[in-house]
């Protein structure tokens, strides 16, 4: 969504990281998804480390030059890069486990964890204008994914992120395709 916002063209490449190629294993020794391989062979994981690298390539478009206001960006980025791990280490405990050893209390504590966030969020959501920023298209990638894999697990109670995602699409649908489904 970054890329597409500042006008980066990419190629996506569907990776199975279960069965990690050598390719990619080279483009990322951890085995982690995003990778980007820069036309000329660079390759940077991790999304906060690619969302820099796209903020520089675009003239800074991805975080304001205010530094109260790209630390207020920087931190809803963390944010829901936060959220994205604990509900992917929720995935991971139940997907790759044999449901006798899943520990119930693991996924209680990550849960609880996305839940704070959530409610936080909700309680004050983030402002959306006619530019966004890192941390905007980091949010909506992260509760993209908890549409994805806790529909129905996630929204009660928090109708004011809901409306925040609807007002989010409707101003941006361009990046609307991009967003995990």
């Amino acid at each position: 969504m970054a890329a597409a916002y500042v006008d980066v063209a990419v190629e996506a490449v569907v990776t199975d990281t279960s069965k990690p190629t050598e390719e990619f294993l080279r483009s990322n020794p951890l085995g982690k998804i995003p990778v980007l391989v820069t036309d000329s062979g660079e390759t940077i994981f991790d999304s906060r480390a690619i969302v820099q690298h796209l903020n520089r390539q675009s003239g800074s478009r991805l975080f304001p030059r205010n530094p109260a206001k790209r630390a207020d960006a920087e931190t809803l980025e963390a944010l829901a890069d936060g959220i994205c791990d604990c509900a992917l280490a929720h995935v991971y405990e139940r997907r790759f486990r044999p449901q006798e050893i899943v520990h119930q209390p693991w996924l209680d504590r990550q849960w609880e964890k996305v839940g704070r966030a959530l409610d936080a969020l909700n309680a004050n959501p983030p402002k959306i204008g006619k530019k966004i920023h890192a941390g905007h298209i980091a949010l909506r990638a992260a509760l993209g994914y908890l549409e994805l894999r806790f529909a129905g697990q996630w929204e009660k109670g928090r109708s004011r992120l809901k409306r925040w995602i609807a007002r989010y699409d409707e101003k941006f649908p361009e990046l609307n395709a991009l967003v995990p489904r």
